[in-house]
């Protein structure tokens, strides 16, 4: 949300530099997220000032341009060239002098330079006003008045704003502060805890009158539950134009476009008190009737940005005696806003149920000024006080006349909500005593009327604006922000309970699984677990009421969302990715709903970089197999088995299992899941069921081993055998011939091809062996090779190469 400082300053005066003031909105729980310059003409006008032409000659050298001399109130005249066809001899000009910066409409700078053209020298340019950014007429030269001085700053002859705009970090309960008379009321009470008093100055209505009553538009709301207050007037006699400058500044000091007198004054009223209105053209206006009601379900209707939709039977809308014309507190419609050709308006200012708003703007995909206030709650006691500084603002910056009664309905007023707040619960929850005198004062500045005080607390009533001020916490937390939280000390002394927790708490093994792959160079990421409907699956659960389409379903597979993630950084550049992340995905069946959790990597690109002392190395599957090991290994859990995998998302892939349960899932990513995304290169990917893992390594004992005293012995074939053959045979053969000795088997070559009989491949394997008990013989060793071999021969028909 953004803030203008000189906007604020209306209605609180204050000398405070844009900083200071910040400071203090941060502290009071308004967070400042940024403090940027606005200057209502790009520039300020900076080095551009009055001129007085003194001669004006044919150029020798051109026929369309003409040498001047000017007096900018310097010892010399500057001569400069000038090529518009109205520069004469006593002119008072624009002068924009060497140095200064001038801006193209479409914002590109460009730096006036001394310089030669046609051969003579020019030290300056004679400004047109789209030059100097204060119109767009290029006609010619600005002819000033006469009685200028020269040398007279343009920037002091012009009405240029120079403004401070705050973005505030608006958190969601702060409703009371979505304008700028909500921010300065909190303001005024943060300085009063400074002991600076302000007053609080709001736009005077008290000279709103009715001027006749030839206008009159009938009301009716049909559910006072959706629309518990509507209040309408109309104005005649209205000239529709560009609004003047102060207006247009206000705007756009807050990155809003000027559209139109009648439309900027609704705008404006809105980020002045927080009160949507709306504007409707009364000559479009069938039967002279407005009706607030909902329509039935499959009900078109064309909005402003020219798109047609199609209305739900809970959406409130504000319609005439034949159509609709306005979805209520959200988007106006095509066929009943203000034009250049209106003359007539009926002005809109209503209360709108929260909940309703809410459902209809993200319904429809919409959000808007007017949704993001009517959404989160407004002042109800505000709306009528609205409308007549709007239809003020209208009368005197558009004309006209207010041809109507204020309509008013307002059949249930809310009542006040009553507090007690007690003495002991503040002391309690802070954690410190603050003075009585202090918290009194600070209710008081805050609006919060104290009906009675008791030794042990106080009775209160809460405006109506305090949305979010319910309970008693909620006005302690109120206490709490105008206090300070830096004016809470710190004890000496803090307290904390140690929790003890198994080992195997999953936050722990988290804790150890994410360790141990970040120090093999994986970094953690968190992804959102709704994805787009286009991944949604016969078991996934849908949103009821989603944010967009792309935010619709509860994922079910932990790799959508990690292609994101992926594709957005390859989008960026970054090709080597080794990314994980614990997450859950959600399923729905008969029985109800299901979350599962899961540990989810990623690796694609180069798993090393280039460097003089190692060439960049190609992430295959193999490197991910080890990673899917190791941190099985770190959990404890050694005794599974491995399984060909299939699943459409995979190219190809391993499960690991351990007594029948699927522990990962790991291997290459298709490439039609990968186009889903644009990738275009090689994605890896592993899915450990995070819950399988918990239930297996709470069974599993980490045994410890001592270092062996003796040595091991390596030694190696290299075995040709048929190619179907794979090396898990190899690998079984070993352990079920060798169970003593043998401690690694290891294959480190495979080779194909060239001088190989046909259907033929060789395997180099080592084999690792070790006596605990004392050092092995070559004899001892031999035996041991010369049996393998047997076996290999036996069983698998291998030779030695």
């Amino acid at each position: 949300m953004k803030i203008s400082y000189n906007w604020l300053k209306q209605f609180l005066q204050i000398d405070w530099d844009a900083q200071k003031t910040g400071e203090l909105l941060t502290d009071l729980g308004l967070e400042v997220e940024g403090i940027t310059n606005f200057e209502s003409v790009k520039g300020g006008l900076k080095g551009i000032v009055v001129g007085h032409v003194l001669t004006c000659e044919q150029h020798p050298n051109a026929d369309r341009l003409k040498l001047t001399t000017v007096d900018v109130g310097q010892e010399t005249p500057l001569q400069i060239v000038c090529g518009a066809p109205n520069v004469a001899a006593g002119q008072k000009v624009p002068v924009a002098t060497i140095g200064t910066t001038l801006y193209t409409a479409e914002g590109e700078s460009w730096v006036i330079k001394k310089g030669k053209i046609r051969g003579e020298e020019s030290q300056g340019m004679i400004c047109a006003e789209d030059e100097i950014g204060i119109g767009s007429s290029h006609d010619g030269i600005m002819v000033l008045n006469e009685e200028l001085v020269p040398g007279t700053p343009c920037s002091n002859v012009f009405d240029v704003e120079n403004d401070q705009v705050f973005e505030i970090g608006l958190t969601p309960n702060r409703a009371d502060a979505m304008s700028h008379f909500g921010v300065a009321r909190d303001l005024k009470a943060g300085l009063e805890q400074k002991e600076i008093s302000k007053e609080l100055v709001t736009p005077s209505t008290s000279n709103f009158s009715i001027d006749n009553r030839s206008l009159k538009i009938d009301v009716e709301v049909m559910d006072a539950d959706l629309a518990p207050r509507y209040c309408g007037v109309t104005i005649s006699n209205i000239i529709v134009q560009d609004s003047p400058d102060w207006l247009k500044n206000r705007l756009k000091a807050i990155g809003l476009s000027p559209i139109n007198n009648v439309v900027d004054v609704t705008n404006y009223v809105l980020h002045e008190l927080g009160q949507p209105l709306h504007a409707f053209d009364a000559a479009k206006i069938k039967g002279n009737k407005v009706e607030v009601k909902t329509l039935p379900t499959g009900t078109k209707f064309t909005t402003l940005d020219d798109v047609e939709r199609e209305l739900h039977e809970d959406d409130l809308m504000i319609c005439d005696a034949e159509k609709p014309m306005c979805i209520a507190g959200v988007f106006g419609g095509i066929n009943s806003g203000v034009t250049e050709h209106t003359t007539s308006i009926f002005l809109e200012s209503a209360y709108f149920d929260p909940v309703s708003i809410r459902k209809t703007a993200k319904r429809h995909g919409l959000n808007t000024d007017a949704s993001f206030r009517f959404e989160r709650g407004i002042d109800i006691d505000v709306t009528k006080y609205a409308l007549k500084r709007a239809a003020l603002l209208i009368r005197e910056i558009a004309g006209g006349y207010v041809t109507s009664e204020i309509v008013d309905l307002f059949p249930v007023k809310p009542k006040e909500r009553q507090v007690f707040l007690t003495f002991d619960k503040i002391n309690s929850l802070i954690g410190q005593e603050i003075p009585r005198d202090t918290i009194k004062s600070i209710l008081s500045s805050l609006e919060i009327k104290i009906n009675n005080v008791t030794e042990s607390g106080l009775g209160l009533t809460i405006p109506h604006y305090r949305v979010d001020v319910t309970r008693e916490v909620d006005v302690i937390e109120e206490i709490l922000r105008v206090y300070g939280y830096n004016n809470i000390d710190f004890k000496e002394k803090l307290n904390a309970s140690i929790a003890k927790t198994s080992r195997f708490e999953n936050l722990r093994v988290q804790h150890v699984t994410g360790n141990t792959l970040a120090a093999m160079g994986f970094f953690e990421i968190m992804t959102n677990s709704l994805v787009s409907a286009d991944f949604k699956t016969e078991d996934a659960v849908e949103m009821l009421n989603p944010l967009s389409s792309d935010l619709s379903v509860l994922r079910t597979s932990m790799l959508q969302s990690g292609l994101q993630s992926v594709s957005y950084n390859h989008n960026r550049q970054k090709n080597d990715l080794k990314l994980f992340e614990f997450g859950k995905t959600y399923h729905k069946s008969n029985e109800g709903h299901d979350e599962k959790q899961h540990l989810s990597v990623f690796i694609t690109g180069d798993h090393n970089s280039d460097s003089w002392t190692v060439a960049s190395r190609k992430t295959d599957f193999f490197f991910l197999k080890g990673i899917v090991e190791n941190v099985l290994e770190r959990l404890g859990i050694n005794n599974y088995e491995t399984s060909p995998l299939s699943d459409a998302s995979f190219a190809e892939g391993l499960q690991c299992t351990l007594k029948n349960k699927p522990l990962v899932s790991f291997g290459l990513v298709s490439k039609s899941e990968l186009k889903n995304f644009d990738i275009k290169q090689e994605v890896f990917f592993a899915d450990f069921d995070w819950d399988a893992i918990l239930a297996s390594i709470s069974t599993t004992n980490v045994v410890f081993k001592e270092i062996p005293k003796f040595p091991e012995v390596t030694r190696d074939f290299a075995l040709l055998l048929d190619e179907s053959t794979s090396f898990q045979k190899v690998y079984d053969i070993a352990w079920k011939t060798e169970k003593k000795l043998l401690k690694k088997v290891n294959l480190f070559d495979v080779y194909k091809g060239k001088n190989l009989p046909e259907g033929k491949k060789s395997y180099a394997v080592s084999f690792t062996l070790m006596d605990k008990t004392k050092t092995l013989t070559d004899k001892q060793i031999d035996k041991i090779m010369g049996k393998l071999l047997s076996q290999y021969q036996n069983e698998l028909g291998a030779e030695l190469r």
